[in-house]
């Protein structure tokens, strides 16, 4: 079963990501792209708040999962872990930039197609 939640999370995660970050480019899923967005701002400043700036339950959830199954060394961070595992060595740091630099462009360009109603 672990093994399934731990398929499951990364999926999840990974489209969760993708989402984020292109949701805003079909007219058809802006809302749902601003709700995505909203949330990921909630857990990474609202709950970073008692947590820790840039907290991710996702993470924490799959985190879990993952030392259950033996898994030691994990990074903060889900995509500083995905692209480690795709052959990339970021510092940390310059993972952390890149994802909200891009969190924050993506988020700009969901928030501007959607009340401008651009196509």
């Amino acid at each position: 079963m672990l093994s399934f939640l731990n398929v499951l999370l990364f999926a999840i995660h990974s489209l969760l990501i993708l989402f984020n970050l292109f949701g805003w480019v079909c007219k058809r899923t802006r809302r749902l792209h601003l709700w995505a967005v909203c949330i990921t701002w909630l857990s990474w400043l609202g709950l970073g708040f008692k947590y820790g700036w840039g907290y991710c339950f996702l993470t924490d959830w799959h985190w879990d999962i993952k030392r259950k199954l033996g898994e030691t060394n994990l990074p903060n961070s889900f995509i500083q872990y995905l692209l480690e595992n795709l052959g990339f060595n970021f510092n940390p740091s310059t993972t952390d930039y890149i994802t909200v630099g891009t969190f924050l462009l993506a988020t700009g360009m969901g928030l501007y197609f959607y009340f401008s109603n651009k196509t």
